[in-house]
């Protein structure tokens, strides 16, 4: 298998320059990552540097709360459609979840869907704010709304991605939607027990030391 080729290599810190964002997209491409995940202000630079090289540019969208309005969070995936976004990471709205407004989570999914297009939607249920039947409705109210992935956590908050809940996530989709494991993946073993448990796409900061651990 190509390792590489399953992580999203991935900068998202507050602190982030534009000296360490085009240290990103190099590594990306010397090493043939899936993409680079950076927050929608550096899409469009991304997207020129990593242009024809085959890396795509994903950007996060209501980012890390996902407590934004549904109108603001469509909008922020338009303008990081527009300036070079391939795929989006978007983050649920979690109170919704937890008051069973799943007509409201749905809709907060599909909205930004439809700003999407034709790229890729990886919806993020950050799994350790959630009880095992709120991970499952939300897996389900991802794919009803058209999500491309579900993805485990955005790496801000409590805890990151376990086996367990890749598991789960995994066998709640079923094998046509994508699942991506992300927070705490930070060496090979752990990657390739995220990938045996069912992950087919992996969201990393330490994508290099993950792959020279193969090697």
């Amino acid at each position: 298998m190509n390792l590489a080729s399953y992580i999203d290599h991935t900068l998202l810190a507050a602190d982030a320059t534009e000296e360490r964002i085009r240290k990103l997209c190099e590594e990306a491409k010397q090493w043939h990552f899936a993409s680079v995940c950076v927050n929608s202000c550096y899409a469009s630079l991304c997207s020129e540097l990593l242009k024809g090289s085959g890396v795509k540019v994903c950007c996060v969208i209501g980012f890390p709360l996902g407590a934004m309005s549904t109108l603001a969070k469509a909008q922020e995936t338009a303008i990081a459609v527009s300036d070079g976004a391939e795929e989006i990471d978007m983050v649920i709205n979690i109170g919704y979840l937890k008051d069973r407004k799943d007509d409201l989570v749905v809709k907060d999914i599909r909205e930004v869907k439809k700003a999407c297009g034709k790229n890729h939607l990886k919806v993020i249920i950050e799994t350790c704010l959630l009880t095992e039947e709120e991970k499952v409705r939300a897996c389900r109210l991802s794919v009803e709304a058209g999500a491309d992935f579900v993805k485990t956590s955005t790496g801000f908050s409590k805890a990151g991605a376990t086996e367990e809940d890749v598991a789960l996530m995994r066998k709640t989709v079923g094998p046509e939607v994508g699942v991506k494991a992300a927070g705490g993946i930070r060496d090979y073993e752990t990657a390739m027990k995220m990938i045996d448990a069912g992950a087919n796409r992996l969201g990393c900061s330490a994508g290099i030391a993950i792959v020279q651990g193969e090697k």
